[in-house]
């Protein structure tokens, strides 16, 4: 699970940035200033830094010229500023990317997972993915649950991986039928519901009360980051 710092001097901001990543499978931390960022940074050590600039006692700019000194975090600016030369400086301090106030919350998780997956997905996923008592192997197609192999469709068996391979991370449908397109999937969203459903009733041991895949409501779905091995 991603970690997530949120850098604001707002307290009504924070809680709605924190609890719609939170909802989103990310796991935040939060500073009220960049001089405070700094510190939490070097306990934390979060995978993304989403950034206001204008703060008391050390502003945004101030922020990313300290702490670029110590990580290479990426780090997500938000301003209320509409300058160019704003964004330009920003960029060149080293941000990854900017968002301008005001913003929708599900463009700025959209952001955050781009930024997200060009930073740290170069590294393939692994053959084998191990969850509890759920065993999925790519090379041979193959899928275990308690030892028992299960027989899941193509689509099945995609879903199934992809959310395997980030257990917490939320996903929506359209999330999933982006990393679905090509594999024969009518572009309609509620599509993944019955496939998820099909899906459940194949692996978990009572459909009805899900311990693998689980509904994130009114969000999409997400593997259970909790399941230990003798799950």
């Amino acid at each position: 699970m991603k970690t997530i710092m949120i850098v604001d001097d707002k307290a009504s901001a924070q809680r709605l940035l924190a609890d719609y990543l939170t909802a989103n499978g990310f796991r935040t931390v939060v500073a009220n200033n960049g001089r405070e960022a700094l510190f939490v940074a070097r306990h934390e050590k979060p995978d993304l830094v989403l950034l206001d600039i204008m703060m008391p006692e050390m502003d945004g700019y101030e922020f990313m010229r300290h702490f670029r000194k110590e990580r290479n975090t990426p780090v997500i600016m938000l301003t209320a500023k509409m300058e160019e030369v704003d964004k330009v400086v920003g960029l060149e301090l080293g941000a990854d990317d900017y968002v301008t106030k005001p913003f929708g919350m599900a463009e700025l998780v959209a952001r955050v997972r781009a930024v997200l997956r060009r930073v740290y997905d170069e590294a393939p996923a692994p053959d084998v993915l191990r969850a509890g008592a759920v065993v999925l192997d790519k090379k041979t197609h193959m899928v275990q649950v308690e030892g028992r192999r299960i027989e899941l469709t193509p689509s099945e068996f995609d879903l199934l991986a992809i959310l395997m391979v980030e257990p917490g991370q939320v996903f929506s449908r359209g999330d999933l039928l982006d990393k679905l397109k090509g594999n024969a999937f009518e572009n309609v969203e509620r599509t993944v519901d019955v496939h998820i459903r099909n899906l459940r009733a194949k692996i978990e041991p009572d459909a009805a009360n899900p311990r693998y895949v689980l509904t994130v409501f009114g969000v999409g779905y997400r593997f259970n980051p909790e399941l230990d091995e003798t799950s």
